[in-house]
């Protein structure tokens, strides 16, 4: 089983937006999935990584949930 970390930034109020990418990676990968962990950082932060693999960081990527989920696809 695999573990989806989403690590968001708590000053900047990223956790609707980390909620979001969590309720869609659930509804999408449900069973195929040990957990979606919702971690807090700083520094503008908004990543979601499967073990090692940055599958989608806001410095890099655009904020889309889709695309999130069809990474994170990619992934398992």
């Amino acid at each position: 089983m695999t573990l989806v970390e989403i690590e968001y930034c708590v000053p900047c109020g990223f956790l609707e937006r980390a909620e979001s990418i969590q309720h869609a990676l659930l509804e999408n990968f449900g069973q195929q999935l040990e957990g979606v962990l919702l971690q807090t950082g700083e520094h503008g932060v908004l990543q979601v990584r499967i073990e090692d693999t940055v599958v989608y960081d806001k410095q890099e990527d655009t904020y889309d949930v889709d695309e999130i989920v069809r990474a994170v696809r990619n992934e398992l």
